[in-house]
């Protein structure tokens, strides 16, 4: 149910911004996203880490991956395209070498993993599981990735596929596991579903939309693999609907929201579609604190607007109220009173 919109302002100091997401508590639903944010030391110099609520990793694969050829990354309007292959460091390393110092700037750690196939998915869990008790709260499961051993068909298009591989997945963790959900299916709503019921703490909403840029002088596409995933505001409008669709479906289910959050007012749209927190991905290129700018902004609108809490506006928006059908007939007569004169 939610909560009528108050009229009163409210002073910053008000405001509490925690939110939950499933088992967690986080101190506020900003966090940053896979791919944008490498392992989040590199953006130390140019902000304090500490006031992220968390962040998602690259993603990570059981072995390293070094992944796309050149060029794999091109900016389209309002956006970009990326195909950068999933490089990463590997399951060992990460826990080796990036963990540590995640757990110590006491950030809620999402690793995003993946696998080249089912048994790939299944494998690198449970190294992850590793790192439970030791700064991972969540796996977040990158199901946008094609089974080799299928003919290229993505793990995420097919519910029964996806239930199945999320079922083995929470089998071999105790970590809470969180699916990334591509939006390049025809019903996101069944495939959250599916995840759901296989045991998933949540889902993420959403990944990149497959698309193309083409340099007409060279008559090639900008980048090698043809296509890549689209992000940025240009698919802001597509991960709304998603969120509300599914949050509609499925109000139970905790939704963390992305897709084009460029400043609060946008991580506060997707909190009213239905999100419980968000992530800020590729405005993280244009600016590295981008992050920060989104928290700061969504506290002083929620203050602005008189919302003391987030969980009060987590899925309030509200359909407009349909207009009175117009009535030809009721327009054309003649009023009652001028019809005594």
């Amino acid at each position: 149910m939610s909560a009528p919109p108050r009229t009163a302002a409210l002073p910053r100091e008000r405001v509490d911004l925690r939110c939950g997401f499933g088992p967690l508590t986080l101190p506020h639903p900003i966090l940053a996203a896979s791919g944008c944010f490498a392992y989040g030391q590199q953006f130390a110099d140019f902000m304090d880490l500490r006031r992220l609520a968390g962040l998602s990793t690259k993603g990570i694969s059981p072995k390293p991956r070094f992944g796309n050829p050149l060029p794999r990354i091109c900016e389209t309007a309002s956006g970009m395209i990326n195909s950068i292959g999933l490089e990463n460091v590997g399951a060992e390393a990460f826990l080796r070498d990036k963990l540590p110092y995640l757990s110590a700037a006491g950030l809620s750690v999402w690793v995003n993993f993946f696998g080249e196939d089912f048994d790939g998915y299944v494998e690198c869990a449970r190294l992850l599981d590793a790192g439970r008790g030791h700064g991972i709260d969540v796996l977040e499961m990158n199901i946008s990735c094609p089974n080799i051993k299928k003919g290229g068909i993505e793990f995420g298009t097919v519910p029964e596929v996806a239930h199945r591989l999320t079922k083995a997945c929470v089998a071999a963790t105790s970590l809470p596991i969180v699916v990334k959900l591509t939006p390049n299916v025809s019903d996101v709503v069944a495939m959250a579903q599916a995840v759901a019921e296989a045991g998933a703490a949540g889902v993420s909403l959403i990944n990149t939309i497959t698309a193309m840029a083409i340099d007409v002088r060279t008559r090639r596409p900008r980048i090698a693999t043809t296509y890549g995933g689209l992000s940025g505001p240009a698919i802001k409008p597509v991960a709304l609907r998603m969120v509300h669709q599914v949050h509609r479906a499925l109000p139970q289910l905790p939704i963390c929201g992305m897709g084009g959050i460029l400043s609060g007012e946008d991580a506060l749209e997707f909190i009213m579609a239905g999100a419980s927190c968000v992530q800020v991905g590729t405005a993280n290129f244009a600016r590295p604190d981008a992050s920060l700018r989104v928290l700061d902004e969504l506290h002083a609108l929620m203050a602005e607007l008189g919302i003391a809490t987030v969980a009060e506006v987590v899925g309030c928006v509200q359909p407009i109220e349909p207009e009175t059908p117009w009535n030809p007939a009721a327009a054309s007569a003649p009023d009652a009173e001028a019809g005594k004169r």
